[in-house]
């Protein structure tokens, strides 16, 4: 029989009491909770001329549209990158979260890239993006490992664009190889990979092995299964294999854990800001 609410909160607090390590995995589900959906009326209200044009349905399956120009392509994510990444500013649920953990040795690991996380407050060498940020620009064939912050740009070509087009002055160009820029997540086998990155994914596995032989709770918001091997399996491992290693996951569809690790998780399929709201300090 399903734990009351109150009940599973009132353990909530008590592990996050009794912790002295918190890793956080945070999936797109913590971000669309914050207010950033990729679909709906925020999708319509900022997107009427590409739907119309290209017949999209959200942002998220618009990013992977085959545009046939650079034009129409930087047209697109440059509304994109401004609506997701520039325009806001630190969302009340991030800033809640940062002060239910900022005084804990805590980490975060995310796929997101809407840099929620660094607006919020967290220290910027506790987070491992995962994924990249939508803020910057690579070689769209990775032709070497520097990225370029896209802001300046980004905002031109939105206040500039006609017709679902930029014009093609603006149009980025690789400054070593002159070929075509792209937006710095992971979605092909070209994704960069630069200094900082690396720098950021050891600084996880030394917080990794630390938390492991301490009193840990990985607090877990909105990770589904559409890249489980980054946050939602390691963790469930690393709960499998460390006794005092517990699980919260918040998940409004898979809130499960392994029967393996039922008695050390913690589930909530009930939304990342509610669950947030009735722990917060």
């Amino acid at each position: 029989m399903k734990e009351s609410f109150s009940g599973r909160i009132h353990k909530l607090r008590s592990l996050l009491d009794e912790a002295e390590c918190v890793l956080i995995g945070g999936g797109s589900g913590l971000s669309s909770a914050a207010g950033l959906t990729y679909s709906g009326h925020r999708f319509t209200e900022n997107f009427g001329d590409f739907i119309r044009k290209y017949g999209m349905t959200d942002m998220y399956s618009a990013g992977f549209y085959p545009f046939k120009t650079q034009e129409e392509k930087w047209a697109y994510w440059s509304r994109h990158i401004l609506l997701n990444r520039r325009l806001p500013p630190a969302l009340p649920l991030y800033q809640r979260l940062f002060e239910l953990v900022r005084d804990k040795d805590y980490f975060v690991i995310t796929t997101n890239v809407d840099a929620q996380f660094y607006k919020a407050g967290f220290a910027p060498e506790r987070i491992f993006a995962v994924q990249g940020d939508y803020g910057k620009l690579q070689c769209a064939k990775g032709c070497h490992d520097r990225l370029y912050d896209n802001e300046s740009l980004v905002r031109r070509m939105a206040a500039e664009q006609k017709d679902c087009r930029i014009p093609s002055s603006l149009v980025p160009k690789c400054p070593v190889c002159g070929g075509a820029m792209e937006v710095n997540i992971r979605k092909d086998a070209y994704f960069v990979q630069d200094k900082a990155w690396y720098a950021a994914e050891r600084r996880y596995e030394e917080f990794y092995d630390r938390a492991r032989g301490k009193r840990t709770v990985l607090l877990e918001l909105g990770v589904g299964y559409n890249t489980p091997t980054i946050i939602r399996f390691p963790f469930e491992r690393m709960v499998y294999e460390n006794k005092d290693v517990f699980l919260v996951r918040i998940n409004t569809q898979h809130p499960g854990a392994i029967p393996e690790n039922a008695v050390k998780t913690l589930s909530f399929d009930e939304d990342v800001a509610e669950v947030l709201r009735e722990i917060r300090p």
